[in-house]
């Protein structure tokens, strides 16, 4: 069944690029007016392209990142313009097909119907090179820490300013290494977090391959320590591999578990039952790997509910039995904030929440943007963050 379900996803996925590459194929040609010669050109060029595409997962996989990265930056960088391309022409073909049908009711004659057509193909063409460009100086540009603060009814005054620095969906890989990740760490040093957590996507390849690039995790310092939950990148990666070389690295791994955070030093009667309770829970989909998979029932068991509780769940979508379960706070990544507009409307179809921080029942749920990106190095209508959480008492 898993090979099954492979196939299908790349037999669709192959129809879906060559039905892409020959639509952004023909808006070129009639974008620019290419000759037979430079029609040819361009077709060399886009099978070129397309191939590179459909290689880069095994690429990435099979081949020693120092070798394979030069690849993917150019079928990473490819497969953004694409996208991109594909959506800007889709909307000026659009606006054509409205013309056309307005066009018998408008007084335009046949020349100034013509100079419009072309001019609207320079729009596309400009506005798809424009608007991937953007996208790129967006991409990898340097990563901002955003603030916000959150209200918990159940947090006591001990706890009042209690920092969290999450890092989500990091996506160490191709284009990603330890140099980057070695100065993110270090921006994260500097803000002097009470916890530091990592909720899921940290990587795109296995220990082998990518173990010394993320070896600059074991330099975070955080009061109460780092923490880490599984997203569903882990586990096309070697979940079992990455679970122990984090826990090598110092950080706690969460699954289906809990650890009670206290402020320090204690002091006072009843100081021993102050706290916050930080859950983590394996990805939302992991339930189809031998001994994993989500179970917050299980990491909830036997919890003092006076207690505020923060999970860490990679999809937002845990949110909905978060919320019946008594949690008051989750910080989640997965979306990425869209990444490259317009596919944030896309994410809404399969998760509650895309970015920001919601209200859900009793509950909250905060969603990163992500700290890396997947795939292009390019951003569109979001931004990369680090995201400080201060936890303030709920105000009467």
């Amino acid at each position: 069944m898993p090979i099954l379900r492979t196939l299908l996803f790349v037999s669709i996925m192959t129809v879906m690029l060559c039905g892409l590459h020959y639509y952004v194929y023909l808006r070129v040609v009639r974008g620019l007016s290419l000759g037979p010669t430079e029609q040819r050109i361009a077709r060399a060029v886009l099978l070129s392209l397309f191939a590179l595409l459909w290689l880069s997962f095994p690429l990435s996989r099979s081949v020693p990142r120092n070798l394979a990265s030069p690849f993917l930056w150019v079928s990473y960088i490819w497969l953004g313009v694409l996208a991109l391309s594909a959506v800007v022409f889709a909307m000026v073909d659009l606006a054509r097909l409205l013309g056309g049908v307005l066009s018998p009711a408008l007084p335009i004659d046949d020349s100034r119907r013509a100079w419009l057509g072309r001019m609207l193909d320079v729009v596309a063409l400009g506005g798809a090179a424009t608007l991937s460009g953007c996208a790129v100086a967006i991409g990898l540009r340097k990563v901002t820490v955003k603030r916000i603060e959150v209200e918990l009814t159940k947090l006591p005054q001990e706890l009042a300013g209690f920092r969290i620095v999450q890092l989500t969906d990091v996506h160490i890989g191709p284009t990603l290494d330890g140099r980057w990740l070695r100065e993110i760490v270090d921006r994260v040093n500097t803000l002097a977090a009470d916890a530091v957590v990592i909720t899921g996507d940290l990587v795109d390849g296995s220990v082998a391959q990518l173990g010394s690039h993320v070896a600059p995790l074991a330099e975070l310092r955080a009061r109460h320590g780092v923490f880490f939950v599984t997203g569903n990148h882990e586990y096309y990666s070697g979940v079992d591999s990455w679970l122990a070389e984090l826990q090598r690295l110092g950080v706690k791994v969460l699954r289906n578990e809990r650890v009670t955070l206290r402020p320090h030093p204690l002091a006072g009667e009843g100081a021993s039952e102050l706290g916050i309770d930080l859950v983590g829970i394996d990805d939302f989909h992991a339930g189809s790997f031998p001994g994993h998979g989500p179970d917050l029932p299980r990491a909830l068991l036997g919890r003092d509910p006076q207690r505020p509780a923060v999970l860490l769940a990679h999809q937002p979508a845990a949110i909905i039995e978060a919320a019946q379960l008594g949690i008051d706070l989750q910080l989640s990544g997965h979306t990425h904030a869209g990444q490259l507009w317009p596919w944030g409307y896309f994410v809404r179809l399969q998760q509650p929440y895309v970015y920001g921080l919601h209200r859900h029942g009793d509950a909250q749920i905060y969603v990163s943007a992500g700290t890396g990106y997947w795939g292009p190095p390019m951003r569109l209508a979001s931004e990369s963050e680090i995201t400080e959480v201060i936890l303030k008492p709920k105000r009467t």
